[in-house]
């Protein structure tokens, strides 16, 4: 059967991803960490969808092939959940800290997918995508989740305050 290691991975990575929500659902605020996890899995359709759209990355081995070319394990599932640690792990921490943190989840994310581009049939980088690319991506768009979070908590806490 071809491409049977990559099913493998895959089929591991969505268990794991599945088993760890029950556990960062559970710690409060709810609310937020379903608005993370909700925001970054739209948000990460909207990016992939216009890097596979333009031919810059193309997913060989993927669940939902018929119906859909980006990664929809990786953009629904996996990055969101990474998003909700994040968020939980950063909630009372200052800017440099919070990007400290994020750089610490993001540089093995992106050693996977590197990993992933070179040694398997998951990801093909194509044309002029480069390695470094995929880190700022990853970086720039988990910053910009971590900010929006944090602005809607303070604009949750204000109006909280004024009632």
């Amino acid at each position: 059967m071809k491409n049977k290691f990559e099913k493998r991975f895959l089929r591991v990575l969505f268990i794991l991803a599945l088993s760890a929500l029950p556990f960062l659902f559970r710690k409060p605020p709810m609310k937020e960490s379903m608005l993370t996890f909700l925001l970054n899995g739209y948000t990460n359709g909207i990016v992939d969808r216009f890097v596979v759209n333009h031919k810059l990355i193309r997913y060989p081995v993927r669940y939902f092939r018929k119906e859909f070319k980006i990664h929809v394990l990786f953009d629904f599932l996996l990055y969101p959940t990474v998003s909700v640690i994040i968020n939980q792990l950063t909630k009372n921490d200052k800017p440099l800290v919070v990007i400290y943190k994020i750089l610490l989840f993001i540089f093995p994310m992106f050693f996977i997918e590197l990993w992933a581009e070179r040694k398997t049939n998951l990801i093909t980088w194509r044309r002029s995508w480069k390695w470094y690319h995929t880190l700022l991506t990853l970086t720039v768009k988990s910053v910009l989740n971590r900010l929006m979070i944090g602005v809607i908590r303070v604009l949750d806490e204000k109006v909280e305050k004024s009632s």
